[in-house]
C-alpha cells in the first residue's frame, strides 16, 4: 500500500526512485524527461507490466514512470501535508473513466474485469 496524490495534469502515473524496492519494481533507463512542480529535465526510469489496485479497481500491465519526488514531497511538507510515494496521473484516470467529486473529496473509478 502506498500514499499517492491525484494529478490530473500529470500525463503518467509516477513513483519516486526511493520506492522502487518498496513496490518491488523492475526498471530500465528511459529517454523521457520529467517536469513539474517547479522542476524540469529530471531523469526518469520506466517500469512496465505493473499491477495496481485502487479500491476494487484493478489494472495489469501498467507502465509507471519513476523519478525523484523530493521536490514534490518538500512542497507538500512545507504546506503541512504528508509526503507521498507517487502520483496517480491522467493515464490511470482516463483508463478508469474517473470522476472526481471535489466537494466530497471522493474518487470514483469504473470497475473493469482485469
Amino acid at each position: 500500500m502506498g500514499r499517492f496524490i491525484l494529478d490530473t495534469g500529470a500525463s503518467n502515473t509516477c513513483i519516486g526512485f526511493d520506492k522502487i524496492e518498496f513496490f518491488n519494481l523492475k526498471s530500465k533507463e528511459s529517454k523521457i524527461k520529467a517536469a513539474g512542480a517547479g522542476a524540469t529535465d529530471m531523469e526518469t526510469l520506466t517500469s512496465k507490466k505493473n499491477h495496481i489496485e485502487i479500491g476494487k479497481w484493478k489494472r495489469k500491465k501498467l507502465k509507471i514512470v519513476l523519478f525523484d519526488l523530493v521536490h514534490v514531497n518538500t512542497a507538500l511538507v512545507t504546506h503541512n501535508a504528508q509526503p507521498v510515494d507517487g502520483i496517480i496521473g491522467a493515464d490511470i484516470l482516463n483508463k478508469a473513466k474517473a470522476i472526481i467529486d471535489y466537494k466530497k473529496k471522493f474518487l470514483y473509478l469504473k470497475s473493469n474485469k482485469q
